[in-house]
């Protein structure tokens, strides 16, 4: 009972430091001293004498129930609330003022859990009609959703915890994250399936719905973001220089793996970064010291330089890159210093407050294509992944959100990666032609796989009569034009970043960057546009975590967070045209407020721009 009993810690020492008595009860000198006494044990932790001072004065004092009620609190924070359990029954609760009928209520509710006495626990914390102060609101919220737990209420001791959420931090919010997510995994796949589809949307209990199912290893539609207000925009009445959500933290921390497989990556993304920390001086930004870390792509040397960085007075700590290293991270007592991770944790934990995810996740892409083919008025699909990891994820991510809009997947096929010939592939897929299949019309292929296999794909498709439309994720696009060889690919769409397109205002050139930096060209060039979007989300991380709706324009999506700080990305829809990729829908731009020109901050220099990476990089499965 951690949550609980260290809330009775801070509870017990204020009520000693008040000296709380009924005020109807006269004390008389001897007693007032002996209280005092008593409560300065509890302020020095030795709570079984105090215990004992208490009980003493129950029996020569006229406020007995009082006393037992502080000595019954006293052995609780010792340990050993047992030993209460004798006289805490016997406590008259009308004799009792202000907080402290609900505290004894909480006790006995407690020794009645130690007890195996769950029903007694659960009547103790759902009486309704008390009214309970705030500072016991977690601790009865913790009672009544393991009193719940154990009659078998999970989803109302799921509930329970989810109350609690926002008023915890740091690991104690962590540890209950997981336990909501526990909870509600025990209930199975078919009930939590039943009970989100009967929610609305704006269910609180929905995220952690799919939270659990996710662990279950089902694939969860995710609504579409809501881009509703760019950040940055101008707060009327508030001046030129104030722009909405911008908070620019003074040191910030970069964790990147220096060495070892991931440097290439690493360098992609600190290159970028630091073009978008060059590029805010001509957005008047003020730019805050920056210090780069090697996090070593290991568990243990991504908590010594996250303990450095905060040692060195970072402010905000970026990074860092691998699932291993972000769940070290999360698994540490306390993060005393926000984070901002460029990865998702891979035991799939909940980032506490003050922490947010931001990552490249397939997932994202494989659901806004069948967004984007539904929009088109698609709803019956057929999907052909590579064995790849990220194709993989990417298609169970667009059946999920398919037929959660109503669609349906006529069927599915996986290439090998060493194959050539995929007419049997094709054929066992039942599409149909253009000789008069029935379905055409509303029919699609979603394909996620790399260039090289979809030029092979593509005509093969065409040789089968099969010439349906067909969508992809962004990994089909190498990142440069190339018009003979991606000829093959013609017609096909594609969600990528709208950076690589320069679709999104307010961005540098990308043609200008790739020019000078290898790292900005090809496929690493969606690793640059995410380390441009970490540097242009340290300011408003925070905002778009408690706002949602909000959204900034990014290089790699726009970008918003939900409920739990995970940062989401809306990509740009892109077609091949004569070999070239062309995006679909122009400029981007959906507000006439600069999002990346923050307050001009004259007593904030901004310092040299630190040196960039000098190797190339490939993207990977993030």
């Amino acid at each position: 009972m951690r949550l609980t009993r260290a809330a009775g810690v801070a509870l017990l020492i204020s009520l000693a430091l008040s000296g709380c008595v009924p005020p109807s009860t006269q004390r008389s000198p001897a007693e007032i001293a002996a209280s005092q006494q008593a409560d300065a044990l509890v302020q020095q932790g030795k709570f079984d004498d105090a215990a004992q001072a208490y009980l003493a004065l129950a029996q020569t004092s006229g406020n007995r129930d009082h006393y037992q009620l502080l000595a019954a609190e006293a052995y609780r924070q010792e340990g050993q609330l047992d030993r209460a359990a004798p006289f805490l029954g016997d406590i008259r609760r009308q004799r009792l003022s202000g907080d402290e009928q609900p505290r004894l209520d909480l006790l006995q509710a407690e020794l009645a859990l130690k007890q195996h006495d769950a029903a007694h626990a659960l009547q103790l914390t759902t009486q309704p009609n008390t009214s309970v102060p705030p500072a016991l609101q977690l601790r009865l919220l913790e009672l009544r959703s393991q009193a719940m737990q154990q009659t078998g209420d999970l989803w109302g001791a799921a509930r329970s915890r989810v109350e609690m959420d926002s008023q915890l931090n740091g690991l104690d919010q962590t540890q209950n994250r997981k336990e909501i997510v526990a909870l509600l995994a025990k209930l199975g796949v078919d009930p939590l399936k039943q009970r989100a589809a009967a929610m609305q949307p704006g269910d609180r209990m929905l995220p952690w719905v799919n939270e659990a199912l996710t662990q279950l290893g089902v694939a969860v539609a995710h609504t579409v973001p809501a881009l509703e207000q760019e950040v940055g925009t101008m707060i009327p009445g508030e001046g030129a220089n104030v722009r909405e959500g911008y908070k620019m933290p003074a040191h910030v921390a970069l964790l990147l793996p220096a060495t070892g497989n991931l440097a290439a990556a690493s360098t992609a993304i600190s290159e970028g970064f630091f073009a978008a920390y060059a590029d805010a001086t001509r957005n008047h930004a003020p730019r805050p010291q920056i210090r780069t870390y090697d996090s070593g792509g290991t568990p243990a040397g991504a908590i010594k330089a996250y303990q450095q960085a905060v040692t060195d007075g970072a402010q905000l700590v970026i990074g860092p890159l691998t699932r291993g290293e972000v769940s070290a991270l999360f698994g540490l007592p306390q993060l005393p210093v926000a984070l901002l991770a460029l990865n998702h944790p891979d035991d799939k934990s909940l980032p506490a407050n003050g922490v947010s995810e931001f990552g490249l996740l397939p997932e994202t892409e494989g659901a806004q294509a069948a967004d984007h083919m539904t929009e088109g008025g698609i709803t019956t699909a057929y999907v052909i992944a590579s064995s790849d990891d990220f194709a993989q994820r990417a298609a169970k991510a667009f059946k999920a959100e398919l037929e959660a809009r109503g669609g349906k997947v006529a069927g599915m096929a996986n290439l090998a990666g060493s194959g050539v010939n995929y007419a049997s592939t094709i054929s066992g897929l039942g599409m149909p032609t253009d000789s008069g299949d029935a379905g055409s019309n509303n029919s699609g292929v979603f394909i996620s796989m790399r260039p090289q296999q979809a030029r092979l794909l593509l005509p093969q498709l065409k040789l089968a009569r099969v010439n349906l439309p067909v969508f992809g994720t962004s990994h089909i696009y190498a990142g440069v034009d190339d018009a003979g060889a991606n000829r093959d690919l013609e017609g096909v769409e594609f969600c990528d970043a709208p950076w690589l397109f320069d679709v999104q205002p307010g961005l540098p050139n990308h043609a200008d960057i790739a020019a000078q930096l290898p790292s900005a060209r090809g496929t690493s060039a969606r690793l640059f546009a995410f380390g441009m979007d970490a540097w242009n989300l340290a300011p408003y991380v925070d905002w778009l975590r408690a706002h949602p709706g909000s959204y900034l324009p990014g290089a790699s999506g726009q970008l918003t967070a939900d409920q739990f700080g995970r940062v989401r990305r809306v990509l740009v829809w892109a077609k091949f045209q004569d070999g070239l990729a062309r995006p679909l829908n122009g400029s981007l731009q959906m507000d006439s407020a600069p999002a990346l020109a923050p307050p001009t901050d004259g007593d904030q220099p901004a310092p040299s721009t630190p040196p960039a990476g000098q190797t190339d990089s490939q993207p990977t499965g993030h």
